[in-house]
């Protein structure tokens, strides 16, 4: 039931494309769409779990906010040695929570989570050790990011990290054609078409909004994270760590 099948979302021609939305169709296909469209995200989950182990403490709380099927929550839920935590994973899509509710089930760690209905930028942070933004702040209007990202640190106990992984654009110009450029090889290179790789683009274009890294640091520290620096980077999508 909770097995991905290949992703054929945009592999025929269509006459008109809607903005990008995690349904049923994408939910269905999930695993297979970003392993193959995000270089990296493999190593990005695993490493959440490293973060975990090291940085959750006792009696606290963790989030995954825009959590698709759970694999960071699953990550961190497998790596997490202190007694006394939960994790809150939330996310707006009814059709991930559901299959995301089925993994968690199958899941055997017993550390308790609670899955959540809604928008991230609703979720009250409490008593947090960790967050999660894996590829969803890219999907929050450019206004409402800051107050999110301050919500988060308010959250936060001290020494407490969020892990913000995002796709990102450069201010110069050949270089973020070439960062693209490398992208669409990279899904080429997985078995995409380049009528997937156009049509997903477009798609996508006016639902999610890249920056740069540079802004997402000057964000991050505004917002009250006293050390911020990119851990990971392959091509046009990176991973940050912020430490309260």
């Amino acid at each position: 039931m909770t097995n991905s099948k290949t992703d054929k979302v945009f592999a025929s021609p269509l006459a008109e494309i809607a903005g990008f939305k995690f349904d049923q169709r994408v939910a269905s296909v999930f695993p297979d769409m970003i392993k193959r469209s995000v270089p990296g995200y493999e190593s990005i989950i695993a490493m959440i779990g490293t973060l975990a182990e090291r940085y959750v403490q006792t009696d606290s709380r963790c989030y995954d906010l825009g959590c698709s099927l759970g694999a960071a929550t699953l990550s961190m839920r497998q790596h997490i040695t202190q007694p006394g935590c939960e994790i809150i994973a939330v996310d707006n899509s009814q059709a991930m929570i559901e299959r995301c509710q089925q993994l968690i089930d199958n899941d055997h760690s017993d550390v308790p989570v609670t899955l959540q209905l809604g928008n991230i930028q609703d979720v009250a942070i409490e008593n947090a050790s960790m967050a999660v933004l894996n590829f969803t702040l890219q999907f929050i209007p450019v206004a409402d990011r800051e107050a999110m990202l301050a919500n988060i640190a308010n959250g936060l106990k001290p020494g407490g990290v969020l892990v913000l992984s995002e796709k990102l654009v450069f201010d110069d110009q050949t270089h973020d054609e070439l960062m693209i450029d490398l992208h669409h090889s990279f899904k080429k290179g997985n078995g995409y078409s380049d009528l997937e790789v156009s049509q997903k683009r477009t798609a996508l274009e006016n639902v999610l909004l890249p920056e740069t890294l540079q802004t997402h640091r000057q964000r991050l520290k505004k917002a009250g994270f006293s050390s911020v620096d990119v851990w990971f980077q392959c091509f046009n999508f990176a991973s940050i760590i912020a430490i309260k």
